[in-house]
């Protein structure tokens, strides 16, 4: 029974992952095609409209908004309506744990993080992942400024958040890791480990 039970565990772990995977994209592709397809439908005469028009349609939008949101005055307006949301009761909070795990894993937000690096903890031997955010001293607030420090995010692991810390340069040691690896190792407190690179040190 030990035997059984344990390849049983071993093939839910294996086939979970890819099944909910494929299930979100099914999801979001059918939630897509049946709201848009049904905006579609009211704008086309019934024999114009395709299966798959809202899919695209839904595609070409999320296109479009990430293309506008390269403009300085697009993200101001966006930011000054997103205020809304945080100053409403109740929905701040669900909102802002939302965005929170969403920006965590935007590529603009993965710019800001320019080393992967292991911070030593004082004398006690302990070492943690963080990100330096911020190595140019000029850049942070000037009673925020320590000489030859720098600042770096230390992300929790099973929670999204973590701290800013100022630190000395000599508390930190750079790690060759990518930005998806340490995030993808500090989320899931080490467990998933990192994933073995191809010959030759490549990505």
């Amino acid at each position: 029974m030990r035997f059984i039970s344990r390849n049983i565990l071993t093939g839910l772990v294996t086939i979970l992952p890819v099944l909910l995977t494929l299930y979100l994209i099914y999801w979001l592709a059918v939630s897509a095609e049946s709201v848009l397809g049904n905006v579609i439908r009211l704008m086309l005469p019934e024999h114009l409209y395709w299966p798959g028009m809202g899919l695209i349609t839904g595609l070409v939008v999320v296109f479009v908004v990430g293309l506008l949101m390269q403009a300085y005055v697009v993200q101001r307006l966006f930011a000054k309506g997103e205020q809304l949301f945080y100053h409403t009761p109740v929905i701040k909070s669900v909102y802002r744990a939302i965005r929170d795990f969403f920006d965590y894993f935007s590529p603009t937000r993965k710019k800001e993080f320019k080393q992967v690096v292991a911070v030593s903890i004082g004398d006690t031997g302990m070492q943690v992942i963080g990100f330096v955010t911020q190595a140019i001293s000029e850049h942070m607030p000037e009673d925020f400024r320590e000489k030859d420090s720098i600042l770096v995010y230390l992300p929790l692991s099973y929670m999204i958040g973590g701290y800013a810390v100022l630190m000395p340069r000599s508390a930190v040691r750079p790690l060759d890791m990518s930005m998806e690896e340490a995030m993808r190792f500090t989320l899931t407190a080490g467990v998933t480990g990192t994933m073995p690179r191809p010959p030759g040190g490549g990505r």
